[in-house]
């Protein structure tokens, strides 16, 4: 099976990501799970935001590639918003890369380079998501699918952020069963 590296949001490595890493694991797949903010984890967007601001974002996207280095490079990369910036960096600039799984973040294609033609990504948003849709990661997202050999966009109804962490009150889970149900899809063909 593949290993998949899943990076968190910025309220941190909550038990909403460890539940959405254990859908996957439950399909026979091994989730790592790093740690970008210290052990911390914020009630709050604003709250996990403003730690994140402090620490610096550079310093988190460094945390993520550190974590990558002690694993496998023939990995996928997944990313919950702030989680797609290191999964996103990583899937464009390591060697190796199987895929990327880009949930509710995407940088502009140029951040990191050209992506990788041949590589898979997903992304998954919400279409009303004011942090998503209105903030450029959409654009984002629609350019890199266009740049990509196998690339995927799907928008789900709705506005809340952060709809696959069931810990959250933006949780959906009709709107998660689809995500990982897509997102096993491109994991086997990877």
């Amino acid at each position: 099976m593949t290993e998949i590296v899943l990076f968190h949001h910025v309220q941190g490595l909550t038990p909403g990501v460890r539940a959405l890493a254990a859908r996957f694991e439950a399909a026979g797949h091994t989730v790592h799970l790093p740690d970008l903010l210290d052990g911390r984890t914020f009630g709050t967007l604003e709250e996990g935001l403003a730690y994140a601001q402090e620490i610096g974002f550079s310093r988190i996207a460094e945390r993520g590639r550190v974590a990558a280095d002690a694993l496998p490079e023939d990995v996928i990369y997944a990313g919950i918003s702030l989680g797609a910036m290191p999964a996103q960096m990583l899937a464009q600039t390591r060697p190796g890369a199987r895929g990327a799984l880009l949930l509710e973040g995407c940088l502009p294609n140029g951040e990191f380079g050209a992506w990788p033609r041949s590589l898979p990504v997903q992304v998954h948003g919400r279409e009303d998501d004011p942090i998503f849709a209105a903030s450029g990661d959409l654009d984002a997202a629609r350019e890199l699918i266009g740049e990509a050999e196998h690339g995927e966009l799907f928008l789900y109804p709705g506005s809340a952020h952060l709809f696959t962490d069931e810990g959250l009150p933006g949780y959906d889970a009709d709107a998660t069963v689809l995500v990982v149900e897509r997102a096993l899809e491109m994991i086997r063909k990877a």
